[in-house]
């Protein structure tokens, strides 16, 4: 398959993932902050120990809401969706009949997902993605096709 650019997440383990795949097509990877993963502010580097004590109340208010409560210092998901989803829109504008490459994170992806599927944000925490995995997206004709989910047939040994 042609690709015609990559675009990443700023972070490094999608970055490096990024530069890999671009080393192999000879293009540069285009850095974009939006497509960072959810900013999760208090709860950064908390254990699951940790949630489950001193987060305990915000967790369960979480679950019930499916995750449209905003994290405490952080964002809700509908805010990681419609930022994400507004970079997601420029690309695909610009790019009207190319083949581009978004790495990215979990929670980016499955509400990339969501909003190119129209499902409510809510539906997040019925899809599964695996790391290292591609999901595809056919975006043509104003009309968004999910076309292939959490595919890891290329992390198989050869």
């Amino acid at each position: 398959m042609n690709i015609d650019a990559i675009y990443s997440s700023p972070l490094k383990r999608a970055l490096d993932t990024a530069q890999a795949i671009a080393g192999y097509h000879s293009l540069t990877v285009q850095v974009e902050p939006d497509l960072r993963e959810m900013e999760v502010g208090e709860l950064e580097g908390i254990s699951i120990a940790e949630l489950g004590t001193s987060f305990s109340q915000f967790l369960l208010r979480w679950r019930q809401g499916l995750g449209t409560e905003k994290l405490p210092g952080g964002e809700s998901v509908e805010e990681l969706a419609d930022r994400v989803w507004a970079i997601i829109q420029s690309i695909t504008n610009r790019y009207d009949h190319g083949n581009v490459v978004v790495v990215s994170h979990f929670f980016t992806c499955v509400a990339t997902i969501c909003k190119a599927l129209g499902w409510p944000l809510t539906t997040i925490e019925r899809i599964r993605v695996q790391t290292g995995s591609i999901s595809i997206i056919d975006f043509t004709d104003g009309q968004s096709r999910l076309m292939s989910l959490s595919d890891t047939c290329h992390l198989k040994g050869g």
